[in-house]
């Protein structure tokens, strides 16, 4: 099966780690929880566009390939509602001056974002029940309940979307990790506005701290749970 990360990381360095044992599949519990990070529509645009077009209306966009994410992550969305299993939406809120801190510095750009930009995309707006998790820095944990919140509602595994794959999902799927919950993240229900970070960031949390898999296949294994 052809990788997101093939071509971009030599295969002397894929079979050195394979080699090494990394990349081992962890697999599902027997609870999910769906997490969908900062799909709003200053990562997205409102519309598709190319990347060049998009940071005109947002510069915090990521482009055209933020709605391929989109669709994939309302078929997961779709199925965690069916089975009862909890949705989660970390995402950033509209920031005051004291809330600025060093990512002022390093991403002005973010502090001018409007109002409408803060906006979940509609196509996989949260609803009722849905549990809605402000946060301040890249890590969905850091900060936040979400590990209340999961022990909670009984998860054991966390499905990772949103953006972007090489700062929020990254940090998330890495503290997840760190407390020992089982990680999935569906590859293409993930974005980035740099094509080479999303999948060198796929290939080190795939060696490392996550099953990374097409979110069809992702779809037939949750499905198959119990």
């Amino acid at each position: 099966m052809t990788r997101p990360w093939d071509g971009i990381i030599s295969e002397e360095e894929q079979r050195a780690y394979h080699a090494a044992g990394f990349g081992r599949a962890t697999g599902l519990g027997k609870r999910p929880a769906l997490l969908i990070i900062d799909v709003q529509y200053r990562t997205t645009g409102t519309r598709p566009m190319p990347l060049a077009e998009a940071i005109t209306e947002y510069p915090t966009s990521c482009g055209e390939v933020a709605w391929a994410a989109v669709g994939n992550i309302r078929q997961l969305l779709e199925l965690f509602r069916a089975r009862g299993w909890p949705v989660i939406y970390p995402h950033v809120a509209p920031k005051q001056g004291f809330d600025f801190g060093r990512l002022s510095d390093k991403v002005p750009a973010i502090m001018t974002v409007g109002a409408r930009g803060y906006d979940f995309v509609a196509e996989i707006a949260p609803i009722a029940d849905d549990i809605l998790l402000p946060k301040k820095h890249p890590s969905a944990f850091f900060g936040t309940p979400l590990v209340s919140y999961l022990i909670n509602a009984g998860a054991d595994t966390l499905v990772v979307t949103g953006c972007t794959t090489s700062g929020c999902v990254r940090g998330s799927v890495v503290d997840g990790f760190a407390y020992n919950f089982r990680v999935l993240v569906p590859e293409d229900a993930v974005y980035d506005r740099s094509a080479t970070s999303h999948a060198v960031n796929l290939f080190d949390m795939a060696a490392k701290y996550a099953d990374v898999m097409p979110s069809a296949k992702a779809i037939t294994a949750l499905a198959a749970i119990p």
